[in-house]
């Protein structure tokens, strides 16, 4: 390997380093937004996986069983445990990984009740927990889309609505954490749903 090689490559490693690639101990957490709920939904307070969430679930099942996880969490709410029942029946239950309080409003947006400092402190919470519990390991989480975009503005260090951007039904966002410090690895990944 020539001079200028040998020093990009310990270049690249460094900053790989730096992003928690490749370092031991680095707890790798998989947050899920859960399959949907919403297509035919009659249950609107706590509804139950709807046939294509049911699918979505299976496929994302699929590709997470392969990596055989250490553990699966979820929020207690039924979309997001019958997602996680899909991966494995041993899910450990987080009351702190529940959506925000909203309501519908009368012109039919979402109205957030929850403030987004303590969505954040809750979420994040749960994540140290999780992480603290799995040193080195992978874990699944799953969560809900508003929760999770308000966790997830705070690890990248953008303000509460800086982060445009929905999750899809089962999609993956990977955030390595190593003590105090957490990286967002990947946004948003449906691969699974293709």
């Amino acid at each position: 390997m020539t001079p200028g090689a040998e020093r990009m490559t310990e270049a690249m490693r460094s900053l790989e380093a730096a992003f928690l690639i490749g370092v031991d101990g680095v707890t790798e957490i998989w947050l899920v937004r859960h399959a949907d709920c919403y297509q035919d939904m009659s249950d609107g307070a706590n509804p139950a996986l709807s046939s294509l969430g049911r699918r979505q679930a299976e496929l994302l099942a699929k590709r997470l069983r392969e990596l055989k996880p250490a553990a699966v969490y979820s929020s207690p709410y039924r979309r997001s445990l019958e997602t996680a029942r899909a991966i494995t029946d041993d899910v450990r239950v987080d009351e702190r990984l529940i959506e925000m309080k909203m309501e519908l409003s009368d012109d039919g947006g979402l109205d957030f009740k929850e403030v987004p400092a303590t969505t954040i402190e809750r979420m994040s919470a749960a994540i140290n927990d999780i992480a603290s519990a799995h040193r080195g390991e992978r874990v699944i989480v799953v969560a809900h889309g508003a929760a999770m975009v308000m966790y997830l503005t705070h690890v990248l260090r953008l303000e509460p609505g800086q982060l445009r951007m929905l999750p899809y039904y089962t999609s993956v966002s990977v955030v390595r954490v190593l003590g105090e410090r957490q990286i967002v690895g990947s946004l948003g990944d449906t691969a699974h749903l293709e």
